[in-house]
C-alpha cells in the first residue's frame, strides 16, 4: 500500500484527499440544476446528501467539543441503527434553502478541517472522540470518515447525473481500503452469518492494493494482510481499489471470483447496510 492512512506520517496525504473530495462534492452541489437530482442513495436527492453532510459534520464537531472539555458523550447507538438514523438526519434538513444548506455545510467543514490540521502526532493516535454509533474513536479516523462521505457521495451524485460507470479516484479509494475491512468487521448481519464458517481471500491491484485473508465464523469477521492468497479456497479480486470500496458500500457487487464461487456469494450477503 502506498501509505498507511492510519499513521501520523500520512496526515498530509489524508488531509489533501479530504480537501480534494470536498472540492469535487461542491463542484456538483454548486450547480443549482443539480439540487433536486436523485442519487444512488435510495430516497436521497443531491440536497439530502448536503443535509447528511451537515448532520454528520456538525455531529463530529459537537463530539469533538465534548472530548476537548473532558465531558462524557452519550452512549453509542451501535451500527445496526446507523442507516435509519442517518436517513432521519439527512431529511431533517430539507427545510433549509439551498443557499442556507450550502453555507452551513461549508462553515462546519472549515471548522472541522481546522481541528484536523491542528492534530499533533500524539493527538492523531490518542485523542479519542466518541462517535455516535461506535463510541470512543481515535482522531485519525475522522478525516477518513470525511473522505468516505465526500468521496462516495460525490460518486452517488455523479451516478444520478448519468455517470453509471465512474470510479473513485485511485488515491481516494486507496486511502479508504484499510477502513473497509473494519466496516465489514462491524457490519456482519448475525442472522445471515448463523452457521457460516468460511475463509477466503481479497486481492486488490495497484500501489494502493494488497492481499488479505478473511474469515467469518460464529458471526465474527476477521482479517489479516498476507503475501499470498493462492492457497485459499476462494479469492475476490479487484483490479481497482474503487471497486472494493464501492462494493463494501453495497453500491454494486464488484470484483471477479476465482475458486469456490459459493464462498464469495455467501460472503457478499453477510453484511447489513450502513
Amino acid at each position: 500500500m502506498a501509505v498507511n492512512p492510519m499513521l501520523y506520517s500520512s496526515k498530509d496525504v489524508v488531509l489533501d484527499v479530504v480537501r480534494t473530495e470536498n472540492e469535487n462534492f461542491f463542484e456538483v452541489v454548486n450547480d443549482p440544476d443539480n439540487w433536486r437530482v436523485d442519487t444512488r442513495c435510495e430516497g436521497w436527492e443531491v440536497r439530502d446528501l448536503v443535509g447528511h453532510m451537515i448532520d454528520v459534520t456538525e455531529g463530529y464537531l459537537e463530539r469533538w467539543d465534548l472530548a476537548e472539555a473532558g465531558k462524557e458523550a452519550p452512549a453509542p447507538l451501535g451500527w445496526t441503527v446507523m442507516a435509519d438514523t442517518l436517513n432521519e438526519g439527512a431529511l431533517a434538513h430539507r427545510n433549509l434553502s439551498r443557499e442556507e444548506a450550502i453555507s452551513r455545510l461549508k462553515k462546519a467543514y472549515a471548522k472541522l478541517m481546522s481541528r484536523f490540521e491542528g492534530l499533533s502526532e500524539d493527538d492523531w493516535n490518542n485523542f479519542m472522540v466518541s462517535h455516535i454509533f461506535s463510541g470512543p474513536t481515535p482522531a485519525f479516523c475522522y478525516p477518513a470518515f470525511q473522505i468516505m462521505d465526500y468521496g462516495v457521495h460525490t460518486w452517488d451524485m455523479q451516478w444520478g447525473l448519468g455517470d453509471k460507470d465512474g470510479r473513485l479516484d485511485e488515491r481516494t479509494a486507496g486511502v479508504l481500503v484499510p477502513y473497509m475491512f473494519i466496516i465489514w468487521q462491524y457490519s456482519v448481519d448475525q442472522e445471515a452469518a448463523e452457521g457460516v464458517d468460511i475463509t477466503y481471500g481479497v486481492e486488490i491491484d495497484g500501489e494502493w492494493g494488497g492481499k488479505w485473508k478473511l474469515s467469518v465464523k460464529d458471526g465474527e469477521f476477521s482479517y489479516e494482510a498476507v503475501d499470498d492468497v493462492s492457497d485459499l479456497p476462494a479469492v475476490l479480486h479487484f483490479d481497482h481499489p474503487s471497486d472494493m470500496v464501492l462494493t463494501t458500500y453495497q453500491r454494486f457487487q464488484g470484483g471477479t471470483v476465482s475458486g469456490d464461487a459459493s464462498i464469495i456469494d455467501t460472503a457478499r450477503n453477510l453484511f447489513f447496510s450502513i
